[in-house]
């Protein structure tokens, strides 16, 4: 860049920091599932317009982190059994796809790029911070979406991606061995960079064992709470 250049500042509006701010604190567990978020609550804790809530509560609506009802106001969205039947079901078909797409275009530099997200994960594991491996997680499977080169597929995931993320942290709490974890991401990473787009295709489509598990106890909490 020359060094007169200015770097391009991409504004953000007020609503569209809200629902930023809005969709972490939910991510994070900070507004847990069933949490009511009232416009006139929201207003007067943000200093803003319930106008500028408002529009931030319908972008957080239609990407499925939070649900309104009539006259009621807003809710933190939870996960139900068939939520977390459909998000497995789905994610499994988007990200072996993209994982055999990713395997056959395969290059020393987009190897290089993938094996940069996974040692990302192996750092965070370390920790033990729950939410930051969900995050790491989420974030080493965008990148295969990325390096698919399949931009209708990238699109799709993009769709449903903050619901992914809400799913990959609740099936990563019923997973208690970290280094278990990390060996599916490894297995996972080593076969798309050796270009086996046939293995890359299958662990992916195995890769989300804790899926059926969290769908069981959710089916159990549904059936015990009738």
């Amino acid at each position: 860049m020359n060094a007169k250049q200015k770097p391009a500042i991409i504004p953000r509006s007020l609503d569209v920091q809200v629902a930023d701010l809005l969709r972490n604190e939910i991510l994070s567990g900070v507004l847990p599932p069933g949490e009511r978020l009232l416009e006139v609550d929201l207003s007067d804790r943000l200093s803003l317009s319930r106008g500028t809530i408002r529009s931030a509560l319908q972008q957080l609506t239609h990407e499925g982190l939070v649900v309104q009802f009539p006259y009621r106001g807003c809710l933190v969205a939870g996960l139900t059994a068939q939520d977390a039947w459909e998000l497995y079901t789905l994610r499994n078909a988007l990200e072996s796809l993209a994982a055999r797409l990713a395997a056959e275009t395969m290059t020393l530099e987009k190897a290089a790029v993938l094996e940069a997200a996974l040692q990302e994960l192996i750092q965070t594991a370390k920790t033990a911070d729950w939410q930051a491996i969900a995050d790491a997680d989420f974030a080493l499977h965008t990148t295969i979406f990325q390096l698919s080169g399949h931009r209708r597929l990238q699109q799709q995931y993009q769709i449903v991606g903050h619901q992914i993320r809400l799913y990959i942290a609740s099936c990563n709490a019923l997973q208690a061995d970290l280094t278990e974890i990390v060996a599916q991401h490894i297995d996972l990473v080593k076969a798309i960079c050796s270009g086996n787009s046939s293995l890359a295709e299958q662990i992916a489509r195995e890769h989300n064992t804790e899926g059926q598990a969290l769908i069981d106890q959710l089916q159990a909490d549904e059936e015990g709470g009738r």
